[in-house]
């Protein structure tokens, strides 16, 4: 008599994972969503205006394109690119049907720029702050900021995202930081007067 163990689903891969949701396990689901929920839910939320509401629709539409063509996942790709890759997709699609996609100058030589970015944890400004300034940011420059400084992806990952060359991923990450920083520079010198103001 054969002594079967079920797998521990927590210590299974993300591809393993998702090929036992393609034979309809959904212990392997649930497991799957338990991994990247919060983590799909935060990229939604800064992406969305900070709509917790459509965020949360977001979520739930990206999970059931997954539970619906599991089938389409590339298995020569890692899952998380291929998971962060639909759901840039979904936040691309929302945008244009707004009609509200912004247009942001490219910095025109990306090569003059170091190989590895600074870690936006050296920023002397909170993180929260530093991604409240992402509204004024198009898809791409917000998910590449996104992706490098929350979810620590490297620019080759990004590049297989956005399906950019690693150059102008490169470009758009240190435009975004350097817009980022202007703007909490000019926020801080307005604060500033306020608060000697308020202690004289």
């Amino acid at each position: 008599m054969f002594n079967f163990k079920p797998p521990n689903y927590k210590e299974l891969a993300d591809e393993k994972l998702l090929r036992a949701i393609v034979n309809g396990n959904a212990k392997a689901f649930n497991e799957l969503y338990r991994r990247y929920s919060e983590r799909m839910l935060y990229y939604f939320y800064r992406m969305l205006g900070k709509d917790r509401e459509l965020a949360e629709d977001f979520l739930q539409d990206l999970f059931f394109k997954i539970i619906d063509k599991p089938h389409f996942f590339d298995t020569s790709r890692k899952f998380s690119t291929w998971i962060f890759s639909i759901a840039y997709n979904q936040c691309k699609n929302e945008y244009r049907s707004r009609n509200v996609r912004n247009i942001v100058e490219k910095v025109d030589n990306p090569d003059c720029f170091p190989q590895d970015e600074p870690d936006a944890t050296e920023s002397p400004y909170r993180l929260e702050d530093v991604f409240d300034c992402l509204s004024q940011f198009d898809e791409t420059h917000r998910t590449a900021f996104l992706l490098k400084y929350r979810e620590g992806l490297s620019i080759d990952e990004i590049s297989a995202i956005l399906d950019l060359p690693k150059g102008t991923v490169k470009s758009r990450l240190f435009y975004t930081r350097k817009k980022i920083q202007e703007r909490l520079l000019e926020k801080s010198k307005v604060q500033e007067p306020e608060k000697t103001q308020h202690n004289g």
